[in-house]
């Protein structure tokens, strides 16, 4: 692709099911059945009566204890659709603000590249930090409300990754990775003309990636 398109994809709530590690590790902070708290939650999660402090405190809990930046399930299709993107020339940066708290760096970041290589999401580079209209991108994809209100603030095109916690935000929006795989198609192609199925010369098997992994 001659004018490389560079997509910015958040991890949180779009590649990585962090509701749902969240819930589990919140549960087992309290005594209570995951079940017992909802999944249709606001941000900061102040349906499970956490205020700003308390999210944070089981936030830490959360990575620390639990390692769910190391566990949680993928999104269904993430890896797949950024492999294909990636396959045709889509340059993957991940942007993420996972470096909230002092003395779990280390952690957090061992962890978010072990994540990575075992659920095969794809990527050139990778950017932790919270200010995401800092980083240079042809577009986003975020589930964050203030993410994505910043980044269409800065002049961004953003897709909104559907969570139940952003429904008052205007589209473009997908629901799940094959909806978002369709809006980046038409993205790539407004902006280079074309949309090659993969680069010349890549082996179009999806399971390349776990055969050519090192073993041991």
């Amino acid at each position: 692709m001659a004018d490389e398109f560079i997509l910015g994809v958040d991890l949180d709530g779009v590649c990585g099911d962090y509701n749902h590690a969240f819930r589990d590790a919140v549960a087992r902070h309290r005594g209570v059945t995951s079940e017992s708290l909802t999944l249709d939650v606001q941000w900061d999660f102040v349906d499970w009566d956490l205020d700003r402090e308390g999210f944070l405190a089981h936030h830490r809990r959360a990575v620390v204890e639990d390692r769910i930046f190391a566990t949680m399930p993928a999104i269904p299709g993430a890896a797949e659709a950024l492999w294909r993107l990636s396959d045709a020339g889509v340059w993957i940066r991940l942007i993420t603000h996972r470096l909230i708290h002092n003395w779990s760096h280390a952690t957090v970041v061992s962890d978010t590249v072990e994540w990575l290589d075992s659920t095969g999401i794809p990527y050139r580079d990778i950017c932790f930090l919270g200010q995401k209209p800092q980083v240079e991108a042809d577009a986003y994809i975020d589930d964050a409300p203030h993410n994505v209100e910043a980044l269409r603030a800065a002049g961004n095109e953003v897709i909104v990754f559907n969570q139940s916690y952003n429904r008052e935000l205007a589209g473009p929006r997908a629901d799940n990775w094959m909806q978002a795989e369709e809006i980046i198609t038409r993205l790539v192609l407004d902006h280079s003309g074309s949309f090659p199925t993969s680069l010349p010369g890549l082996d179009a098997d999806p399971d390349r990636i776990q055969r050519n992994r090192p073993q041991g």
